[in-house]
């Protein structure tokens, strides 16, 4: 006999069997309702009934008198009544056979697709038409404003005028400011931070307002004073012109791909946790940045910059404002974290290769942040294109208190999300990929009922990504202008035509990085890859000009070939650290109440993964993880590029020094001696003459007596 029909037989059975038993039939989930006996009222069946969570199938539920299965309902003690102690025996197989049989028909239900895989869930939120009516919005007046301040707004067509703005005022530069360091990146990569490893990066903060002091008092008087419109001019007229087309090669370089990853990370992840089409998203954003950095300049950058950090102000205190209502208020997601041992801000350990910890923080971040407003020519351009010193100085406190709020803002979110998924993390579940998809998948799955909500923060991400971008095609084009094409390339631009070549030349690296996008996709490790190149080039320009400022002896050989060494170096730390790829320990994550059912093998999948590519790379990569220097926290790239461009080019500006000194000596020790020779045949060659000419007629000097050519020879 087949299994199947074996079954059906028992099922038959057991149907037969509590039929001539007293027995209570439940009802199904579309309210049909079976009884017997009649001596139950419908009532006390609904009663019964809907106290199961969720609302059972169709089963045969039979009663006796054994305590596992009498009702504990005091109006259901007619039941026990009903039970006739002589059928107990069998009664008892008939109820233990039948709840097997409901328990295998669960199981089978479950099996059959009932309960939904997390990871495939039957209904995905999506972009509403009120969310895309709000990001075309945003785009349409970012798009605006280089409209006007491109074909309306009358200004100067000098380069200067495009490029710096020619005395803006403090507010909107503030702002731009602010929104310059805001990347979409951090927006999306701060709040899985949180999530993941807990709150120890939060003291980042700290060393951004440690950079203030530093930058007001040091750099930007220097800046000033020499009116520059390139950071990297005071490289060249401290060390001369190869220093300076160095520090703008590695701007270039840094800011090419560094936009290009910028826009392709957030893009990935909004699509991903929105469906958002990831290539008409960089296509947007760039559309948008290329048309009015183009165009308009900077004033336009900074108009467009403001308008941008109000949506991105706006989205980021409407996500809080809704998440204390539906995610926890503050003490509940504070307690939550506290509980998962996600707080943490002491950890004091000096073991470098630790990931985060006060002095990696802290320290390491410092030596970042210098470089982002020091020796960075998106933020040196924005100050400058302010009137005075005086008022770069409170932009700049303004733009990184401003700075700190929104940081704080999107750490508290990372906990707020980790509450509302403290027992079903969605990662683990399946329902998203990558931990950069968090914020967007939390968004639109709590929100998806509130209109609007998803376009606005959408919008908000968007205001980064166009923020960094536009920024970055501005500083590219007086880069290229003022570093690469008139004092590299001695190409004279007159004052007419600066704006026209700072145009061509933004627009050019819009769609060169536009490019880059499609590239740097195809090759999916090199994002991680790219951005921490990006401090470590950060780093190595920030050793420059410290060296050129704390460093008399420091010159131009020593700062050449100590910067491209320590380019060498940091960027093989950098590659290795990222081919080794030591992953971080994440604390533990929970999916035991989720509402659907968890593929417990796509979640292993990941890490067996990681597995099979560690055996198969073989003994070369084991032996090089198990190099220190390749597992050091990534954030003191920054400090080692900095700290070691200024110890190899002070030490070669040394050796130089000395070998032109012992140089010089030796060519003046050679002209002495060459002089000297030269004084010992003097006296011989004016003997023979005067030994010559004593045969002519005497001279009236004669009476003076005999001449001792000896003593004139001495005396020389």
């Amino acid at each position: 006999m087949s299994p199947p029909m074996a079954t059906l037989l028992k099922l038959l059975y057991l149907c037969a069997l509590a039929h001539t038993s007293n027995s209570v039939a439940l009802p199904d989930n579309s309210g049909q309702r079976y009884q017997q006996p009649p001596t139950i009222s419908p009532a006390i069946a609904d009663q019964r009934t809907f106290k199961q969570t969720p609302p059972p199938p169709p089963y045969l539920l039979v009663r006796s008198d054994n305590t596992a299965f009498a009702p504990t309902d005091p109006e259901l003690t007619i039941l026990d009544a009903t039970v006739n102690s002589a059928e107990k025996h069998s009664f008892d197989v008939a109820a233990q056979m039948l709840l097997q049989m409901y328990r295998e028909q669960m199981d089978g239900q479950l099996v059959a697709g009932e309960q939904e895989e997390c990871s495939n869930p039957s209904h995905k939120a999506a972009f509403s038409a009120y969310d895309y009516a709000i990001l075309l919005s945003m785009l349409i007046i970012s798009l605006g404003i280089g409209v006007f301040y491109g074909f309306f707004h009358k200004s100067g067509s000098s380069s200067e005028d495009f490029l710096l703005g020619s005395g803006m005022s403090i507010f909107p530069v503030t702002l731009s400011l602010t929104t310059s360091f805001i990347t979409a990146i951090e927006l999306l990569g701060n709040p899985s931070e949180m999530y993941l490893q807990g709150t120890q990066f939060v003291l980042i903060v700290i060393p951004m307002i440690m950079v203030i002091p530093v930058a007001v008092k040091i750099f930007y008087p220097i800046y000033f004073k020499m009116e520059l419109t390139s950071c990297y001019e005071y490289l060249g007229i401290r060390f001369g012109k190869e220093i300076r087309i160095l520090g703008a090669v590695l701007y270039v370089i840094q800011m090419c791909f560094y936009t290009a990853v910028a826009v392709l990370a957030p893009a990935i992840a909004l699509s991903k946790a929105t469906g958002l089409n990831t290539k008409v998203a960089v296509i947007l954003i760039y559309l948008v940045c290329v048309f009015y950095s183009s165009q308009g300049g900077m004033k336009a950058v900074v108009i467009a910059d403001t308008f941008q950090a109000a949506v991105l102000a706006v989205s980021l205190v409407l996500v809080v404002a809704l998440g204390s209502y539906y995610s926890g208020n503050a003490i509940e997601i504070f307690n939550t974290a506290a509980d998962h041992h996600r707080l943490e801000f002491f950890n004091f350990d000096v073991d470098p290769t630790t990931r985060h910890t006060v002095w990696s923080v802290v320290i390491g971040g410092f030596f970042y942040w210098t470089s982002l407003f020091c020796a960075n020519q998106a933020s040196v351009q924005k100050c400058m294109s302010l009137k005075s010193l005086k008022l770069a100085k409170v932009a700049l406190g303004f733009a990184i208190l401003g700075l700190v709020i929104v940081f704080l803002m999107n750490f508290y979110t990372g906990l707020m999300i980790f509450n509302h998924y403290a027992d079903c993390d969605p990662l683990t579940a399946g329902r998203i990929t990558a931990s950069d998809q968090l914020l967007p998948f939390y968004i639109i799955s709590t929100y998806e009922h509130i209109y609007t909500i998803a376009g606005i923060f959408v919008a908000g991400i968007f205001a980064a990504s166009l923020g960094t971008v536009a920024s970055a095609l501005n500083s590219l084009s007086a880069v290229t202008c003022e570093d690469l094409l008139v004092n590299g390339m001695n190409i004279k631009i007159t004052p007419d035509k600066g704006a026209l070549y700072a145009k061509w030349m933004s627009l050019g690296y819009g769609i060169f990085s536009f490019g880059l996008v499609f590239i740097v996709e195809k090759l999916g490790g090199v994002l991680q890859a790219t951005l921490t190149l990006n401090g470590l080039i950060g780093g190595v320009t920030l050793g420059l000009f410290v060296l050129g400022i704390a460093f008399k002896r420091a010159n131009t050989k020593g700062a050449f070939y100590g910067g491209l060494l320590s380019l060498v170096i940091v960027i093989f730390i950098g590659v290795m650290a990222q081919i080794v790829n030591v992953e971080p320990v994440e604390l533990p994550l929970s999916v035991a109440h989720c509402d659907c059912k968890v593929n417990e093998t796509s979640a292993l999948l990941p890490t067996m993964g990681d597995t099979l590519m560690m055996v198969e790379t073989g003994f070369s990569l084991t032996s090089l993880s198990s190099w220190p220097i390749f597992k050091l926290s990534y954030m003191w790239y920054s400090m080692i590029g900095c700290l070691l461009t200024i110890f190899l080019g002070f030490v070669i500006s040394i050796i130089v020094s000395a070998v032109q000194r012992h140089n010089v000596l030796k060519i003046s020790a050679a002209r002495e001696e060459n002089d000297y020779n030269k004084s010992e045949l003097q006296p011989q060659f004016n003997t023979e003459i005067k030994v010559i000419a004593s045969t002519e007629p005497p001279l009236t000097e004669k009476p003076l007596g005999h001449v001792n050519h000896a003593i004139r020879l001495d005396d020389e």
